[in-house]
Protein backbone atom coordinates (compact mmCIF):
# COMPACT_ATOMS: atom_id res chain seq x y z
CA UNK A 1 0.00 0.00 0.00
CA UNK A 2 1.41 3.04 -0.91
CA UNK A 3 2.04 6.26 1.14
CA UNK A 4 -0.17 9.57 1.19
CA UNK A 5 2.65 11.93 0.16
CA UNK A 6 0.70 15.14 0.29
CA UNK A 7 -2.32 16.87 1.67
CA UNK A 8 -4.08 20.33 1.43
CA UNK A 9 -6.76 21.68 3.69
CA UNK A 10 -9.88 23.26 1.99
CA UNK A 11 -10.94 26.33 4.31
CA UNK A 12 -13.96 26.80 4.35
CA UNK A 13 -16.67 29.95 5.01
CA UNK A 14 -19.29 27.64 6.38
CA UNK A 15 -17.57 27.49 9.81
CA UNK A 16 -16.34 24.95 12.37
CA UNK A 17 -17.69 22.14 11.23
CA UNK A 18 -18.20 18.65 14.04
CA UNK A 19 -15.18 15.67 14.52
CA UNK A 20 -17.75 13.33 12.70
CA UNK A 21 -17.93 15.73 9.87
CA UNK A 22 -14.02 16.19 8.88
CA UNK A 23 -13.89 14.07 5.74
CA UNK A 24 -10.94 13.11 3.54
CA UNK A 25 -10.48 13.08 0.43
CA UNK A 26 -8.51 11.24 -1.58
CA UNK A 27 -7.46 12.11 -5.66
CA UNK A 28 -4.22 11.18 -7.68
CA UNK A 29 -3.06 14.79 -8.94
CA UNK A 30 -1.82 14.05 -12.25
CA UNK A 31 -4.93 14.29 -14.23
CA UNK A 32 -5.27 17.91 -15.15
CA UNK A 33 -7.44 19.64 -15.64
CA UNK A 34 -9.33 16.83 -13.21
CA UNK A 35 -6.77 16.97 -10.69
CA UNK A 36 -3.12 18.03 -10.53
CA UNK A 37 -0.09 20.11 -9.07
CA UNK A 38 0.19 23.34 -9.80
CA UNK A 39 3.32 25.39 -9.77
CA UNK A 40 2.92 26.31 -6.15
CA UNK A 41 2.83 22.49 -5.50
CA UNK A 42 -0.68 22.87 -4.55
CA UNK A 43 -3.36 20.25 -5.74
CA UNK A 44 -5.61 22.50 -8.07
CA UNK A 45 -7.74 21.40 -11.16
CA UNK A 46 -11.60 20.77 -11.10
CA UNK A 47 -12.33 18.40 -9.07
CA UNK A 48 -10.39 20.18 -5.97
CA UNK A 49 -12.68 23.29 -6.66
CA UNK A 50 -15.88 20.91 -6.95
CA UNK A 51 -14.60 19.15 -3.55
CA UNK A 52 -14.93 22.74 -1.92
CA UNK A 53 -17.89 23.59 -3.39
CA UNK A 54 -19.76 20.17 -2.14
CA UNK A 55 -17.94 20.52 0.98
CA UNK A 56 -19.34 23.88 1.64
CA UNK A 57 -22.61 23.25 0.94
CA UNK A 58 -22.09 20.04 3.09
CA UNK A 59 -20.87 22.31 6.11
CA UNK A 60 -17.85 19.76 5.79
CA UNK A 61 -14.45 20.73 7.19
CA UNK A 62 -12.47 18.69 3.84
CA UNK A 63 -8.94 17.94 3.48
CA UNK A 64 -7.70 16.65 0.41
CA UNK A 65 -5.00 14.23 0.45
CA UNK A 66 -2.85 12.83 -2.77
CA UNK A 67 -2.43 9.03 -3.04
CA UNK A 68 -1.20 7.36 -6.54
CA UNK A 69 -3.39 6.07 -8.84
CA UNK A 70 -2.97 2.07 -8.70
CA UNK A 71 -3.76 1.91 -4.73
CA UNK A 72 -6.25 4.40 -4.73
CA UNK A 73 -9.68 1.81 -4.17
CA UNK A 74 -7.45 0.24 -1.70
CA UNK A 75 -6.76 2.79 0.63
CA UNK A 76 -10.23 4.31 0.66
CA UNK A 77 -11.27 0.58 1.42
CA UNK A 78 -9.04 0.09 4.08
CA UNK A 79 -9.62 4.24 5.63
CA UNK A 80 -6.96 5.84 4.82
CA UNK A 81 -9.28 8.54 3.45
CA UNK A 82 -13.17 8.38 2.98
CA UNK A 83 -13.47 9.76 -0.13
CA UNK A 84 -12.25 9.39 -3.89
CA UNK A 85 -12.61 12.41 -6.31
CA UNK A 86 -9.82 11.22 -9.30
CA UNK A 87 -10.96 11.71 -12.50
CA UNK A 88 -12.71 7.95 -11.82
CA UNK A 89 -14.93 6.52 -14.27
CA UNK A 90 -18.67 4.96 -12.84
CA UNK A 91 -18.17 1.33 -13.39
CA UNK A 92 -20.30 -2.05 -12.96
CA UNK A 93 -16.63 -3.44 -11.90
CA UNK A 94 -15.66 -0.79 -9.46
CA UNK A 95 -19.38 -1.19 -7.86
CA UNK A 96 -18.74 -4.20 -6.72
CA UNK A 97 -15.98 -2.70 -4.71
CA UNK A 98 -17.43 1.18 -3.76
CA UNK A 99 -20.10 2.85 -4.18
CA UNK A 100 -20.05 6.12 -6.40
CA UNK A 101 -22.86 9.21 -5.97
CA UNK A 102 -24.49 10.31 -9.23
CA UNK A 103 -21.94 11.26 -12.11
CA UNK A 104 -20.44 15.26 -11.58
CA UNK A 105 -18.90 15.05 -15.06
CA UNK A 106 -21.02 13.30 -18.00
CA UNK A 107 -20.10 10.52 -19.86
CA UNK A 108 -17.25 11.64 -22.09
CA UNK A 109 -15.24 9.34 -24.89
CA UNK A 110 -11.75 8.00 -24.37
CA UNK A 111 -9.05 8.44 -27.84
CA UNK A 112 -6.17 7.03 -29.30
CA UNK A 113 -3.14 9.21 -29.80
CA UNK A 114 -0.04 8.26 -31.58
CA UNK A 115 2.64 10.08 -33.44
CA UNK A 116 1.12 8.76 -36.73
CA UNK A 117 -2.35 8.80 -38.17
CA UNK A 118 -2.05 5.49 -39.56
CA UNK A 119 -1.47 3.61 -36.13
CA UNK A 120 -3.33 0.43 -36.19
CA UNK A 121 -4.28 0.37 -32.64
CA UNK A 122 -5.85 -2.40 -33.03
CA UNK A 123 -2.70 -4.88 -33.62
CA UNK A 124 -0.35 -2.59 -31.95
CA UNK A 125 0.83 -1.75 -28.81
CA UNK A 126 -1.47 0.71 -27.15
CA UNK A 127 -0.35 2.37 -23.86
CA UNK A 128 -2.87 3.21 -20.86
CA UNK A 129 -2.54 4.21 -17.18
CA UNK A 130 -3.23 0.34 -14.59
CA UNK A 131 -6.54 -0.18 -13.74
CA UNK A 132 -8.68 2.12 -15.94
CA UNK A 133 -11.33 1.42 -18.48
CA UNK A 134 -9.18 2.44 -20.88
CA UNK A 135 -6.29 -0.24 -19.87
CA UNK A 136 -9.43 -2.77 -19.88
CA UNK A 137 -10.79 -1.46 -23.25
CA UNK A 138 -7.36 -1.95 -24.96
CA UNK A 139 -7.08 -5.92 -23.34
CA UNK A 140 -10.37 -6.81 -24.59
CA UNK A 141 -9.00 -5.94 -28.43
CA UNK A 142 -6.53 -7.58 -30.84
CA UNK A 143 -3.51 -4.68 -29.22
CA UNK A 144 -0.74 -5.45 -26.63
CA UNK A 145 -1.70 -3.54 -24.02
CA UNK A 146 1.10 -1.78 -22.43
CA UNK A 147 0.17 -0.52 -18.69
CA UNK A 148 2.02 2.22 -17.03
CA UNK A 149 1.23 3.70 -13.28
CA UNK A 150 1.22 7.32 -14.34
CA UNK A 151 -0.80 9.12 -17.31
CA UNK A 152 2.57 10.85 -18.01
CA UNK A 153 4.13 7.70 -18.74
CA UNK A 154 1.27 6.65 -20.81
CA UNK A 155 2.05 9.46 -23.51
CA UNK A 156 6.05 9.54 -22.55
CA UNK A 157 6.19 5.62 -23.77
CA UNK A 158 4.64 6.62 -27.37
CA UNK A 159 7.15 9.84 -27.53
CA UNK A 160 10.16 7.02 -26.72
CA UNK A 161 8.65 4.61 -29.00
CA UNK A 162 7.53 1.48 -26.45
CA UNK A 163 4.08 2.20 -27.64
CA UNK A 164 2.50 2.62 -31.13
CA UNK A 165 -0.37 4.93 -29.14
CA UNK A 166 -2.13 6.03 -25.99
CA UNK A 167 -5.71 5.28 -24.81
CA UNK A 168 -7.16 7.76 -22.38
CA UNK A 169 -9.41 10.33 -21.38
CA UNK A 170 -9.72 12.76 -24.59
CA UNK A 171 -9.82 15.44 -22.08
CA UNK A 172 -6.19 14.60 -20.85
CA UNK A 173 -5.12 13.89 -24.35
CA UNK A 174 -6.55 16.83 -25.97
CA UNK A 175 -4.44 19.36 -24.29
CA UNK A 176 -1.18 17.80 -25.25
CA UNK A 177 -1.71 16.98 -28.45
CA UNK A 178 -2.30 21.03 -29.09
CA UNK A 179 0.58 21.71 -27.44
CA UNK A 180 2.89 19.15 -29.50
CA UNK A 181 3.11 21.07 -32.44
CA UNK A 182 1.85 18.50 -34.63
CA UNK A 183 3.90 15.68 -32.95
CA UNK A 184 0.83 13.93 -31.07
CA UNK A 185 -2.21 13.08 -33.38
CA UNK A 186 -5.65 11.36 -32.56
CA UNK A 187 -5.52 8.42 -34.25
CA UNK A 188 -9.12 6.78 -35.21
CA UNK A 189 -12.64 7.40 -33.98
CA UNK A 190 -13.44 8.57 -30.22
CA UNK A 191 -14.51 5.37 -28.20
CA UNK A 192 -17.33 6.29 -25.21
CA UNK A 193 -16.55 4.35 -22.29
CA UNK A 194 -18.36 4.58 -18.39
CA UNK A 195 -21.31 6.47 -17.16
CA UNK A 196 -19.32 8.94 -16.12
CA UNK A 197 -17.19 10.80 -13.10
CA UNK A 198 -18.54 10.66 -9.75
CA UNK A 199 -16.84 10.55 -6.58
CA UNK A 200 -16.28 6.62 -4.83
CA UNK A 201 -17.25 5.80 -1.23
CA UNK A 202 -16.76 2.82 1.00
CA UNK A 203 -20.12 0.84 1.25
CA UNK A 204 -20.99 1.64 4.01
CA UNK A 205 -20.56 5.11 4.27
CA UNK A 206 -23.97 5.82 3.04
CA UNK A 207 -25.10 8.63 5.39
CA UNK A 208 -21.94 10.68 3.88
CA UNK A 209 -22.26 9.46 0.19
CA UNK A 210 -25.67 11.13 0.78
CA UNK A 211 -24.39 14.88 1.84
CA UNK A 212 -22.54 14.84 -1.28
CA UNK A 213 -24.97 13.32 -3.62
CA UNK A 214 -27.19 16.46 -2.43
CA UNK A 215 -24.63 18.86 -3.10
CA UNK A 216 -24.07 17.69 -6.58
CA UNK A 217 -27.72 17.62 -7.08
CA UNK A 218 -28.06 21.12 -5.52
CA UNK A 219 -25.24 22.20 -7.71
CA UNK A 220 -26.77 20.53 -11.09
CA UNK A 221 -29.93 22.91 -10.24
CA UNK A 222 -28.70 25.86 -9.99
CA UNK A 223 -26.03 26.20 -12.44
CA UNK A 224 -22.81 25.92 -10.34
CA UNK A 225 -21.86 22.66 -11.55
CA UNK A 226 -21.78 23.79 -15.57
CA UNK A 227 -20.01 27.14 -14.13
CA UNK A 228 -17.14 25.14 -13.24
CA UNK A 229 -17.32 22.62 -16.02
CA UNK A 230 -16.95 25.79 -18.24
CA UNK A 231 -14.04 27.39 -16.64
CA UNK A 232 -12.25 24.22 -16.61
CA UNK A 233 -12.83 22.34 -19.83
CA UNK A 234 -12.77 26.14 -21.72
CA UNK A 235 -10.36 24.82 -24.13
CA UNK A 236 -12.86 22.08 -25.68
CA UNK A 237 -15.53 23.63 -28.47
CA UNK A 238 -18.21 22.40 -26.64
CA UNK A 239 -17.58 22.46 -22.72
CA UNK A 240 -19.33 19.28 -21.18
CA UNK A 241 -22.83 20.65 -19.71
CA UNK A 242 -25.86 18.99 -17.48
Amino acid sequence: MKKLILSTTLALAAGVASAQDVVRIGTEGAYPPYNFINDAGELAGFEIDLANAICERAALTCTVVQNDWDSIIPNLVSGNYDVIMAGMSITDERKQVISFTQDYFPPTASAYVGLSADVDVLAGVVSAQTATIQGGHVAETGATLLEFATPEETVAAVRNGEADAVFADYDYLAPLVAASNGELMFVGDRVPLGSGVGAGFRQTDTELMGKFDAAITAMKADGSLNALLADWFKDRAEPPQY
